[in-house]
């Protein structure tokens, strides 16, 4: 899965999860749309923690 900007990938996670709640997936379905849930919120989670380390470097510039 290509890497995309963190609002897109937000936005197609919430989709994902709509769909599920409401049981628009077929089985077949269900299985592809998890797995790629699970890269959307790994590809979230590394953009939290790298800008985090990002905003920390720059505070500590400032001591």
């Amino acid at each position: 899965m290509e890497t995309m900007k963190y609002e897109e990938a937000l936005c197609q996670l919430d989709e994902i999860v709509q769909k599920m709640e409401r049981n628009e997936y077929s089985i077949d379905e269900l299985t592809t749309q998890l797995k790629k849930a699970k890269e959307l919120i790994k590809q979230c989670k590394d953009r939290l923690t790298k800008t985090d380390e990002d905003i920390k470097k720059i505070l500590d510039e400032d001591k």
